[in-house]
């Protein structure tokens, strides 16, 4: 049986000026502008937790910022 092991991250608001993401009052939510720079910075993130086998499960934008939810297996044998 798979095992995993799960976290939570919260990325400021900061680091996404430029990306617009809004949702209306009828709960329909977009993306409305993505510059390159801002695709990028969600590359290397995806990037970066990839390379020790986090895999993003979940994204949620709030007005603080960015909530992700990563998952990895955890090896047999191994505790946690």
């Amino acid at each position: 049986m798979t095992r995993y092991e799960y976290k939570v991250t919260l990325r400021s608001a900061d680091e996404f000026t430029e990306l617009i993401y809004f949702c209306t009052p009828e709960g329909k939510c977009d993306v409305e502008r993505v510059p390159v720079a801002q695709i990028k910075k969600v590359g290397d993130i995806l990037n970066e937790e990839g390379q020790t086998g986090w895999e993003l499960v979940q994204v949620a934008f709030g007005k603080d910022g960015v909530i992700m939810f990563w998952k990895r297996s955890i090896p047999d044998g191994a505790t946690g």
